[in-house]
């Protein structure tokens, strides 16, 4: 027998055989179909355990109904009062929900309006060509002010009240039953600063009414259409902590609403960190966004078109976690339809990615379309005579 004959049985043989193991489900295929077993991550995953983070294989939980009454346990538990609703909540609460706020002190660039009565050589009214913060009296950068008769006198720190007390016994060496107010014309001396997605963002002067982050987002216009009501940063006194408004609407979860200080700065963040991605044997995969980190398993395989009836692999679709400390895998078989009923139970949280694995069919096509270029070119070759070596092959 001739070699060129012996090399196209030879191939022949080998497709043969390739056949022969694609039909009996051998495993060559890329990836690993033997799922039944799998129980673990393939890869490690960083895993923080006490304070150090160590690689370590993600432990597989199956999508069932004891998964799915857990996760609602955990997810709302009974409230108790100045409690947050659920521990990422009550993590961030960044102030006592309890603590009284005092009376509004005077600072520097405040703008008194000082009123004597009975004596109005003391007192410069407002008209209709002065406004109250022509006429007032500014506190100096020192915090003092100059009143006739009073002298120089140090009000930054103390409260219209006291100010008012000390004008008065100031002015009763030289009036007689001495009767004054003090007013605030113009707010300027303490501030917060609210910025990201609001409608106008900027400077807010804190007033004798006490301001919440909510307050002042809505003095800046309230949310806009790009913001995250879950994820808005309050820095203070260089700590940041996250107030999730959103609690505070559906959860009743008032503590989150903060009272400000002079100088915070609330940052209401985007909602471009709510993403899903929905990747595999799905007809449109890609990443989506959560409306108020709210989705469902069912939600993301609906609005990515569902999976591919010709390519995907029902039984193999995973959800995989790692937004926080402790990354997760989950499995959901959805052979049956009834399986849906779980996936529409299953809520998913910012970042998850949801995988439609392929099936076992298209796992082998994908391999032949990869061998057959190779078979081919090596059936040509095998066929070709040179004349540099006497014709042969």
């Amino acid at each position: 027998m001739k070699m060129s004959d012996i090399r196209p049985m030879a191939l022949r043989a080998v497709m043969t055989a390739l056949v022969v193991c694609g039909m009996t489900a051998c495993a060559i295929s890329p990836g690993n179909p033997s799922y039944s077993s799998r129980d673990q991550s393939d890869n490690k995953i960083p895993v923080k355990k006490g304070d150090e983070v160590v690689p370590e294989n993600v432990k597989v939980r199956q999508i069932n109904s004891e998964l799915i009454i857990d996760m609602y346990k955990s997810a709302r538990p009974f409230r108790e009062v100045g409690v947050g609703a659920s521990k990422e909540t009550a993590k961030a609460t960044p102030v006592d929900p309890a603590a009284k706020v005092g009376d509004y002190k005077l600072g520097p660039g405040d703008i008194i309006t000082i009123i004597v009565w009975d004596h109005p050589e003391l007192t410069t009214p407002a008209g209709s060509f002065r406004t109250a913060e022509q006429a007032g009296t500014v506190v100096s950068e020192d915090g003092t002010i100059f009143y006739p008769y009073a002298g120089v006198l140090k009000v930054a720190g103390r409260t219209t009240r006291e100010v008012r007390d000390a004008l008065a016994a100031k002015l009763a060496k030289f009036i007689e039953k001495v009767q004054l107010d003090v007013r605030v014309a113009v707010y300027r001396s303490k501030r917060v600063y609210v910025v990201g997605e609001v409608n106008r963002p900027g400077n807010q002067e804190i007033t004798d009414i006490p301001m919440t982050v909510l307050e002042a987002v809505n003095r800046a216009g309230g949310f806009s259409t790009e913001a995250d009501f879950s994820r808005v940063l309050l820095t203070r006194k260089g700590s940041t902590y996250r107030v999730d408004i959103q609690a505070m609407y559906e959860e009743g979860a008032t503590e989150q609403n903060a009272m400000l200080e002079p100088g915070d700065i609330v940052n209401v963040l985007d909602r471009s960190y709510n993403k899903i991605f929905v990747l595999g044997e799905v007809l449109k995969p890609g990443s989506m966004l959560m409306n108020k980190k709210r989705s469902t398993l069912a939600e993301a395989l609906g609005d990515a078109g569902y999976i591919n009836q010709e390519k995907a692999s029902p039984r193999w679709i995973y959800v995989m976690r790692s937004d926080d400390d402790t990354p997760e895998l989950f499995h959901l078989d959805g052979r049956s339809p009834d399986a849906m009923l779980l996936a529409d139970r299953f809520p998913l949280k910012p970042r998850d990615i949801v995988y439609v694995d392929a099936s076992d069919l298209i796992r082998w096509n994908r391999v032949i379309s990869n061998i057959l270029p190779t078979s081919q070119m090596l059936n040509l070759t095998s066929g070709t005579k040179y004349p540099l070596f006497g014709g042969r092959q």
